[in-house]
């Protein structure tokens, strides 16, 4: 069989194998497939720039047609891969051809979740993942006055921000009793969620949506959950966003009796039970030191160093996958940033002062430093990404003494 390496999903992961490969000298044929139509483009700008209408559709292309030609990948857009054929060694497309690989690269990624709610299907009702999706966000909110925004996650806050700054009334229903819940510490989810209702921002905690309103097929209002503590209650809107997290496109590897289980498992260098498989970013659920279990993460980050990995042992320089995990958010005038990964138990030491507008939260479990949350103060994220690389013990003392630069807690700790 030719020496051949077929990617599914051109997002960032799959488009940074592609890449990665031809920078590592791999020389065999690469085809990378993609289920929308243009170019491979970067997801963050979609809920950032892209929706406020700072950034064209041209600046999120990852490269131009040109890249592809000149490194010889082939670039197959607007294509979906229906199945995957073990046996053959091939994958399946719509159209009906059968691409053969030696090795095979899944970057599915995921797809918004939905609720199955009376009145999701109405227009008005939108997701916020794909270019298509914040084109048709970016248009509606143009002519909406109230917005109502399920979910308080990264998605849900940082739409809030620029509806609000475009004019928008702005609800935001949150199940649980603050934003941002799993990704970051109360204090930090505190500040964030003063800074919006500064802004007219209007948050209802302990709240769900219970179904969508319309009126001549089109969204008027919704009716939201009852709790044991508040009744259900009608919100007028004319644009409702659903923010709820996504599900991990892991249906192809399942259907080809790979195991699963909310995203593709995959061993710390990234392979599938099959060895001609691996499987990277959004999709993959991968061993990482300091889990318990193996996790799934949603980061450009995650599916950019994961397909390095990738490239870097098909092409023969094999290592397991053992990156420090990095996010960030803009959400008006605060930039958050976070390193590394902190369960609900850590302890959260502030480091710097909250009136100030620049600080950063650093997570200790047992005194080991397990992340650090940073708003506005991206000298303490870069110093953390270093610092998390090897294992650091802090007392919350030296965690919280600002006077030490945090680049310098190692030597000193």
């Amino acid at each position: 069989m030719e020496d051949s390496v077929v990617i599914v999903g051109a997002g960032q992961g799959g488009f940074q194998v592609a890449a990665s490969l031809r920078e590592e000298g791999y020389a065999g044929a690469i085809t990378l497939i993609g289920d929308e139509d243009g170019l491979p483009y970067q997801r963050p700008p979609l809920s950032k720039g892209f929706l406020s209408g700072q950034t064209d559709a041209p600046a999120l292309s990852l490269r131009p047609q040109a890249f592809y030609a000149e490194r010889e990948i082939d670039y197959v857009a607007g294509a979906r891969v229906t199945a995957i054929d073990r046996g053959a060694s091939c994958v399946r497309l719509t159209d009906g051809r059968a691409l053969r690989y030696r090795h095979l690269v899944l970057a599915t990624g995921a797809r918004a979740r939905m609720p199955d709610l009376p009145g999701v299907t109405l227009d008005g009702v939108l997701p916020l993942r794909t270019q298509a999706d914040a084109l048709q966000l970016r248009d509606a909110m143009a002519q909406a006055r109230r917005i109502v925004i399920v979910g308080a996650g990264f998605i849900g806050l940082e739409v809030a921000v620029i509806a609000q700054a475009q004019g928008l009334e702005v609800d935001v229903l949150e199940l649980g009793d603050r934003p941002l819940a799993r990704a970051v510490s109360s204090l930090t989810a505190d500040v964030l969620q003063q800074s919006l209702q500064q802004r007219g921002v209007r948050f209802h905690f302990g709240t769900g949506l219970q179904a969508v309103l319309g009126a001549r097929g089109r969204v008027r209002a919704v009716l939201t959950s009852a709790s044991p503590h508040q009744a259900a209650d009608e919100l007028p809107a004319d644009l409702v966003v659903i923010g709820i997290g996504v599900v991990a496109n892991d249906e192809l590897a399942g259907q080809a009796g790979l195991p699963v289980r909310e995203g593709v498992q995959v061993d710390a260098h990234l392979l599938t039970a099959d060895p001609a498989i691996s499987a990277i970013g959004d999709c993959a659920r991968f061993p990482m030191a300091g889990e318990a279990a193996a996790i799934r993460l949603e980061s450009v980050q995650n599916a950019v160093d994961q397909a390095r990995c990738v490239a870097a042992r098909i092409a023969g320089r094999p290592a397991p996958y053992r990156k420090v995990p990095w996010f960030w958010s803009d959400q008006g005038a605060n930039r958050l940033q976070i390193a590394g990964l902190a369960q609900s138990s850590d302890v959260a030491v502030l480091r710097g002062e909250v009136s100030q507008g620049r600080f950063s939260v650093l997570r200790l479990r047992e005194g080991l430093l397990t992340a650090v949350e940073s708003i506005n103060h991206p000298a303490d994220h870069m110093a953390a990404r270093k610092l998390l690389a090897a294992p650091l013990h802090l007392t919350p003392t030296q965690a919280a003494d600002a006077r030490v630069k945090l680049a310098e807690l190692a030597p000193t700790a």
